[in-house]
């Protein structure tokens, strides 16, 4: 789906997700509203345009959607919900992911301290986090151990 997204130079720009289409009406809703709020986004391509690297895609601070590969998460090897378009990550540098004293992307150390907000970051009560939280998707944020800042799914995993 095409999505339209303000910059964090201000300019109006068009981006492609790829999600499922039971989860299409969701995102629209989620970016409308971002739209709106001119909440800044720095890229919205799909990671096939990264070669399939959700590494190249997350240090390019690319938001994205569909992404056949395993969850990060230690444990049971099991498919991400990227792996099934139910899921979105938003701009990772500033919301970046935490596993094992890991930082991903490497540039997202800067975004560690959340207490002071800056552009385009997901932070509680938030229009990002409040975005998701209204069309019933859960934000990695509150995740116990390993936050995931930038991680928005259907299903809260």
């Amino acid at each position: 789906m095409r999505v339209a997204y303000w910059g964090f130079d201000g300019d109006r720009r068009l981006g492609i997700l790829v999600v499922h289409r039971d989860a299409a009406a969701a995102v629209v809703t989620v970016f409308r509203r971002l739209y709106r709020s001119r909440f800044p986004i720095r890229s919205v391509r799909p990671v096939s345009a990264y070669g399939g690297s959700d590494d190249a895609s997350m240090a390019a601070d690319n938001t994205s959607s569909f992404n056949c590969r395993a969850a990060v998460a230690t444990g049971p090897r099991r498919w991400s919900e990227h792996a099934y378009g139910r899921a979105v990550d938003v701009n990772p540098v500033e919301n970046p992911y935490l596993s094992g004293g890991r930082v991903l992307p490497p540039a997202g150390r800067a975004y560690l301290g959340r207490a002071r907000y800056r552009p385009g970051m997901a932070v509680d009560g938030g229009v990002l986090v409040r975005a998701f939280a209204a069309v019933g998707w859960g934000w990695g944020g509150r995740w116990q151990g390993s936050p995931d800042y930038q991680h928005f799914s259907a299903s809260g995993r």
